[in-house]
Formats: structure tokens, C-alpha cells, sequence
């Protein structure tokens, strides 16, 4: 069973989808994976990823976190000598009729990295419906159905940004610290777009962000952190905390606020956006010494071949996405409730 939800719809509901999450009987000890180093290079997610979509409609199927995952598992987690054949290999492999459960049964990590890697990527591909522009239908538009990435990049199509990996490098503003996002160099007022589905968790001022949206997926184990938003008007018209958004929605504008106590203030000297991955295994992990921030480069990299177009509205001089998108979300995914966290930096 599974719930449609419409990106649009659900904005202007303010509403969000409830889901259980089975918690640990008393007692019980929970296990869960306590540290991430996502390593994975462009290369290979695009490899991987066009691997999976040719063979989505074949008899065999591949599923490009698996294929990933079992290149981590034979090579201990490193991607530096990576070479798009040993993806063709895996996937012939698999092709030919053998399982991944067979090819991975002498691979001690698979289920560590199978489930490390499905956490940060699970979200961006799968089977979704999105309008297209069709100047024979009415409205000039029309619903075509996809399977690929459903993620988009965090920033609007046709606005230019810069960037380059800097995860973990160092800030001092507060106390000294490594960067634990990606910065998106651009214009102040370029639309900010939401990477993935989800709940809005937080959503206000945070001396080291400014003015922020953080987004928990729906499956509940990505929490997105989108900061230094723009002065005075930072969020998309009437977003709130607890608004289901849906990928591909407008959810604010780039601007330099944070690095001060004081709200709204411009302490950053150029505009840009942070954006932050955080991965969720448990509860006890969204704040303090055990949250899990993942570099983001590769992925924001595969993300800018998805991105959102928008149209401005002359008189508001809101923006909102042109085209709206369907996607199936199943019932076992829960979303928590909206919660302030307090560890976000930028």
C-alpha cells in the first residue's frame, strides 16, 4: 500500500503525513550504524546510476546503491582507483543470473555499506510522475511517468552557482570546527530548492546558519539543512514547520545571514547556500558527538543534471516551481515531528 502526494497540494496544506516507527522494547539493545565516510567519486554514482535506469524495464533489474555498495565491500571502502568497468562487471554478473546475496555471501561489509549507502541515497531515484512542457495540451503542459533521479539540485535552474569540495575544512566563527556541509557559491535571491521530500523540522534563526530550513526525509533517515538564507525574506511564501514539501519545491533564497546572535543579520561575507546531509540510524544521533554529516560534493555534482525550473510572480516576487511532480510514498515511512536542532552549524 502506498499514499500519492502531490508537491503542491500538500505545501499549501500545511499538513504532514504520519508514519509509526517501531521503537526498541525496553531492555532490547539497539543496533545501528554509528559512522559514515561516504566517499563515493561522480563518476561512479553516474555510472551506477545509468547502469540501474537501461535496466529497469529488462528481467534483471539492477539497483544502483547495491552495485555501489558491493564495489565498497571488495575494495574496503576505496573508490580512489575506480574504473566505470568494474560497475559493467558487477552488473554482467548480476545479468547473466547470478544474485547479488550470491556475489556478496564472502563480502563481510555488504550489509554495512548496502544499508550506509541506502541512507544517503535511497531517497534519489524510483518511479515518479512530473509535468513536462506540451504545447499541444491544455495549459501547455502534460504528466509523463519516469523512473531515474527524482532529486533535484538545491539550486533553481537557470541561476549560475560555484563550488568545489569543501567538506572539512575549517571555521572558526564561535569555536574552531570542520565545514560539515557544501557550500553553493550564488546570487542573493536564487531560489533554493528542496533536494528531497520530507517534513519541515526546523525552521527560524541559528546564530551559526541564519536564517534556515532543515527537512527530514520521508523514511526519516536524511535530515537536509539548507542555511544563510536571505535577509528579511529568507522562506518560500507561507512555509512552516511541520509543511510536507515535495522534491523540487521552491523552499527559500540564498543569501550571507549568520555568525551573530542578533536575527537577521548579515554576517557572512558572500552569498551562498550551505547545504547539510545528516544521516539518522537512531534518535539519540540528531545532536551532540554521534550526528553523522556526509560529504555532499559528488552528489550535488549528479544532482545539477536534475533542476527545478521556476516562474517568478511579478507582483509577490515569490517564486514557485513550473513544473509539479507526483511520487508514490509507501506507508512504512513515518515522518517525526517537527523538532528544533540545536547542533546546526554553517
Amino acid at each position: 500500500a502506498a499514499v500519492i502526494v502531490l508537491c503542491a497540494l500538500l505545501l499549501l496544506s500545511g499538513g504532514s503525513l504520519l508514519y509509526n516507527h517501531v521503537q526498541a522494547t525496553a531492555g532490547e539493545e539497539k543496533k545501528y550504524i554509528k559512522w559514515v565516510d561516504f566517499n563515493v567519486p561522480y563518476e561512479a554514482l553516474d555510472k551506477a546510476l545509468k547502469l540501474d535506469v537501461a535496466a529497469h524495464e529488462t528481467e534483471t533489474p539492477l539497483n544502483w546503491v547495491e552495485l555501489l555498495a558491493y564495489l565498497a565491500a571488495k575494495n574496503g571502502g576505496e573508490f580512489k582507483k575506480f574504473k566505470a568497468s568494474q560497475l559493467d562487471a558487477v552488473a554482467k554478473e548480476l545479468q547473466s543470473g547470478k544474485t547479488i546475496a550470491e556475489l556478496t555471501e564472502n563480502l563481510k561489509y555488504y550489509p554495512y555499506y548496502r544499508e550506509a549507502y541506502g541512507a544517503v541515497l535511497d531517497g534519489l531515484v524510483g518511479e515518479y510522475e512530473i509535468e513536462v512542457a506540451d504545447e499541444t495540451a491544455e495549459g501547455g503542459k502534460k504528466w509523463v511517468r519516469k523512473y531515474g533521479l527524482k532529486g533535484f539540485s538545491p539550486i533553481a535552474k537557470n541561476y549560475p552557482y560555484s563550488d568545489f569540495d569543501d567538506f572539512g575544512t575549517s571555521r572558526d566563527y564561535g569555536f574552531k570546527r570542520k565545514h560539515l556541509g557544501h557550500d553553493l557559491m550564488g546570487a542573493t535571491g536564487t531560489p533554493i530548492i528542496a533536494v528531497e521530500g520530507g517534513t519541515v523540522e526546523a525552521l527560524g534563526w541559528n546564530q551559526y546558519g541564519g536564517w534556515r530550513v532543515g527537512i527530514r526525509s520521508f523514511d526519516g533517515r536524511r535530515y537536509y539543512y539548507y542555511a544563510h538564507l536571505r535577509q528579511n525574506r529568507p522562506y518560500a511564501e507561507g512555509l512552516e514547520a511541520g509543511d510536507v514539501v515535495m522534491a523540487g519545491d521552491v523552499i527559500g533564497y540564498v543569501g550571507r545571514t549568520g555568525y551573530s546572535a542578533k536575527e537577521n543579520v548579515n554576517g557572512i561575507t558572500s552569498s551562498h547556500l550551505h547545504l547539510g546531509l545528516q544521516l539518522i540510524f537512531d534518535e539519540s544521533q540528531k545532536e551532540g558527538p554521534s550526528e553523522i554529516w556526509v560529504d555532499l560534493y559528488s552528489i550535488t555534482r549528479l544532482l545539477s543534471e536534475n533542476r527545478s525550473e521556476t516562474v517568478r510572480n511579478a507582483e509577490t516576487k515569490e517564486h514557485t516551481r513550473k513544473y509539479l511532480l507526483l511520487e508514490t510514498v509507501p506507508e512504512d515511512r513515518f515522518i517525526p515531528a517537527p523538532v528544533e536542532l540545536g547542533a546546526e552549524s554553517g
